[in-house]
């Protein structure tokens, strides 16, 4: 995993009144909100006797430990041993290991790093999805690393391969190009046209000779987790890719559409489309879980990639450079 950046961990829903704890990023963290209904994020042990504190409760806002009712309150700060009474003050030193929180599109994401900095600016997103889609959803585990999943979005030659018949029907195994561009100078989000057609003996384009053509279907991707198919002005499929250890990530998938712009049908037929989603995207996790080695990288390995990777090892250049400046940040 990149340290220092902002992941997407978790959809709104799945945190309520309760503490929620879940493995993200290789870590047992806890979720619950304080009282102003904000997400918190904090490692699911206390520092008293290191009990988990997602099988806890909220009180007032503050996160209470099952064990001897230790109270935290939002900065992770112990705010009432009740031992001790109400009227001594627990130690500084009684705090949570926290990370920084931002909920937004029904998202929650985390900054998963060390000495978060003051101006923390909000995770980007897709300034092209609107309050005008309705969506439907569904999160599904795979037993991959979560580099890999997020390759596979990137593929472009296996379409007619593993989906032959679902979206990879047609035959077009020859690639053109493929067209890969960065659509902001920081290199957050990057962009990849599709030129897929039926070999006809002639050879493949270039990406140099390629043009996108206004409303093409194209990939988008932000780093470090969060992919969308622009499929069209009026239909989208988002995926967040959630590393939850070294061998396993969650696929958090939705479909996106304002064609049918009626509040209750058109979220009915955004959810109706999520069983062929699945299955498309179960198509690929049969093949990707059994890739070796678990993770990418852009150096070393036995792979060998052909110019159709083009994206992939454009994720793997940005990847790669991201760990070594935060590599470089730590020793400095």
């Amino acid at each position: 995993m990149i340290p220092n950046q902002w992941y997407v961990v978790l959809d709104s829903k799945q945190v309520r009144e309760k503490p929620v704890g879940v493995t993200r990023l290789g870590e047992k963290l806890v979720f619950w909100r304080d009282d102003k209904q904000k997400v918190r994020c904090a490692f699911d042990r206390c520092p008293h006797r290191g009990v988990a504190l997602s099988i806890g409760k909220v009180h007032d806002g503050h996160l209470q430990c099952p064990f001897h009712g230790f109270e935290f309150d939002s900065s992770g700060q112990c705010v009432y041993i009740p031992a001790d009474g109400r009227s001594s003050q627990p130690s500084a030193a009684m705090r949570l290991n926290s990370y920084p929180t931002y909920e937004a599109h029904d998202f929650i994401w985390v900054w998963w790093g060390q000495n978060p900095p003051t101006d923390l600016e909000p995770p980007p997103f897709f300034d092209n999805l609107d309050e005008r889609f309705y969506c439907g959803t569904a999160i599904d585990p795979w037993k991959a690393h979560y580099s890999r999943v997020i390759e596979n979005q990137l593929d472009v030659a296996h379409l007619p391969f593993v989906h032959y018949n679902s979206i990879g029907r047609g035959n077009r195994t020859l690639v053109d190009g493929p067209k890969v561009t960065w659509c902001d100078k920081n290199e957050t989000m990057m962009c990849t046209y599709v030129f897929n057609r039926e070999d006809d003996g002639t050879k493949p384009r270039s990406a140099s000779e390629l043009t996108p053509r206004e409303g093409q279907v194209h990939l988008e991707f932000i780093m470090p987790n969060l992919w969308q198919n622009h499929i069209s002005e009026k239909v989208r499929v988002l995926a967040a890719f959630v590393p939850v250890d070294e061998e396993n990530s969650l696929l958090y998938l939705r479909f996106y559409q304002k064609f049918l712009p009626i509040p209750v049908l058109g979220k009915w037929i955004a959810q109706l489309a999520m069983p062929l989603n699945i299955y498309i995207a179960h198509q690929d996790r049969v093949v990707v879980e059994t890739q070796i080695p678990a993770a990418s990288s852009l150096r070393g390995g036995n792979e060998k990639p052909i110019k159709a990777d083009a994206p992939i090892i454009e994720y793997r250049r940005q990847r790669e450079r991201l760990k070594e400046e935060e590599s470089e940040n730590a020793k400095s």
